[in-house]
């Protein structure tokens, strides 16, 4: 048996489809519930909710995709989300920044995912000026030692969300809501005013990302082909 096989579940080796197909929609069904319990928690200003429920989503996700037979990459992006989900948990810069780190990991992932694929040029214009119009408003607000970080994860994040969309509206659609999450976010380390519940909306927009750039990759409706 080979060291891969040996790390492989048995019920995600060889699975036949139909026990590989009710095995995704639980674990789809479960990281819903995860997200939905974790929204509320939010709403509710329920802190330890949050806690509970937040480590829970990105592995859930994770494990259904594999059900899938996604892309290593995928899963790895996805767990590079899980390690910045786990990091953003605590409320200290340099957890902020291992977070970040972490999530421009998954970045990468994603961007040679889809490194073969085309993109509009006039969506690589509107995502240029999008970037060098936030970061100019942002940098006089940021933390003096956040700025070069922030801006160099910022220019990562926009790359991705932009050739995502050469996967098609899904996938889209979910790098432009991972590029507003954590604009959300850098808005909130700037101390800019906030939405009412910022990190409802924060966790929402981000949520909606990663599920919707996982099912753009798998090929999923509304995506083109899906990577293999």
């Amino acid at each position: 048996m080979s060291a891969t096989e040996a790390r492989t579940p048995s019920w995600a080796a060889r699975p036949g489809p139909a026990r590989n197909g009710r095995a995704g929609r639980i674990l789809l069904a479960a990281f819903a519930a995860a997200a939905a319990a974790d929204l509320v928690s939010l709403l509710a200003d329920w802190h330890l909710g949050h806690v509970l429920f937040k480590p829970l989503l990105m592995p859930l996700l994770v494990a259904h995709v594999i059900t899938r037979r996604a892309p290593r990459l995928l899963v790895a992006a996805l767990l590079f989300g899980w390690g910045g989900d786990l990091a953003l948990l605590f409320d200290a810069e340099p957890a902020f920044l291992i977070g970040m780190g972490s999530f421009a990991a998954g970045h990468v992932c994603y961007l040679v995912l889809f490194a073969r694929r085309r993109t509009g040029l006039l969506l690589g214009v509107a995502y240029a000026v999008a970037l060098t119009g936030t970061v100019a408003l942002l940098w006089g607000d940021l933390p003096a030692d956040l700025r070069i970080p922030v801006a160099g994860y910022s220019l990562l994040l926009t790359a991705m969300a932009y050739r995502a969309s050469a996967l098609g509206r899904v996938a889209g659609a979910g790098g432009a809501l991972f590029l507003l999450s954590d604009t959300l976010i850098a808005t909130g380390v700037a101390e800019w005013p906030q939405l009412p519940r910022p990190d409802f909306w924060i966790m929402a927009t981000y949520l909606a990302a990663q599920y919707l750039l996982a099912t753009g990759v798998l090929g999923g409706p509304g995506s083109r082909t899906g990577v293999r």
